[in-house]
């Protein structure tokens, strides 16, 4: 009687399998709802303050902040969302979209990962053409694209995008030197290298009035000259072993998760495959 109802009580589903990937998946759900909740709050607030959102392109979307935390959040919601179910419920379905949606996420990465690394130039060159001339044109137009600007170029030393440095700067159309207003010629106040008045601790937002009539040694004096993307693939070649040990981390991170869902999964049938033999 006893070895009988410990045979009916057996299960092939691991319990501590089955609620480490509920609980991992439970606590990304809820970031992936406060990423949504943060960007449509800004997004909304951003709305009320002009009145008017254009999203004409994929580049009003991907240079968009709100719009790209609504996006980023409701793919890590609804994913984990699929992993925390798929767990609690023991759903197959549900489990073998979860993993599938993160070995696209693993073998994404790692492509971007690989072409970073082999090859870093052709990488900057390729970000530099499509994003650069967007980015500096809606400089003015967008508030949160412009302190993002302004923190990275202040941060990292930099001013611009592309290895022209200074001079995307004349791509905006108020400080090209066509442009009938006051900052014609210059560049933001981000990019000086003493942007602040020590005395006063006031930033002083026309030192970079007239830089772009400069040649870069004399320009180099009053403000940085190089480019943010080269900046940062410069700053990645000296951090090559930390950065590419983080991101084996993450990797095998993904990869342990992706183990435990497809483990799931074989438990969840072989249990199937008992209960209708």
């Amino acid at each position: 009687m006893n070895r009988r109802r410990v045979a009916n009580n057996f299960t092939y589903i691991s319990p501590c399998v089955k609620y480490m990937i509920f609980m991992l998946n439970f606590l990304f759900w809820l970031f992936g709802g406060l990423l949504i909740g943060i960007g449509t709050y800004a997004f909304v607030d951003k709305w009320r303050g002009t009145g008017l959102i254009t999203v004409n392109t994929i580049y009003d979307v991907l240079l968009d902040i709100s719009l790209v935390l609504i996006i980023f959040g409701g793919v890590v919601f609804i994913v984990s969302f699929a992993g925390c179910v798929g767990a609690l419920r023991e759903n197959t379905c549900l489990l073998k979209f979860y993993s599938l949606c993160l070995l696209i996420f693993f073998l994404l990465e790692m492509a971007i990962a690989i072409i970073g690394f082999v090859f870093p130039h052709t990488m900057q060159s390729i970000v530099e053409e499509s994003f650069t001339d967007k980015i500096i044109h809606k400089y003015r137009d967008n508030d949160d694209l412009r302190n993002f600007i302004d923190f990275a170029q202040k941060e990292f030393h930099c001013c611009g995008l592309s290895s022209e440095g200074y001079m995307d700067w004349s791509m905006n159309e108020y400080f090209n030197c066509s442009s009938p207003s006051r900052e014609q010629c210059g560049v933001p106040y981000s990019c000086c290298i003493n942007a602040t008045n020590i005395a006063g601790g006031l930033i002083n937002i026309m030192c970079g009035y007239g830089a772009q009539k400069l040649s870069v040694a004399e320009a180099s004096k009053r403000v940085w000259t190089s480019g943010c993307i080269e900046v940062v693939r410069a700053y990645a070649e000296r951090n090559l072993y930390t950065i590419a040990g983080v991101a084996l981390g993450v990797a095998l991170s993904q990869l342990f998760v992706i183990y435990l869902g497809k483990t799931l999964e074989g438990q969840i049938d072989l249990q199937k495959s008992r209960w209708t033999s």
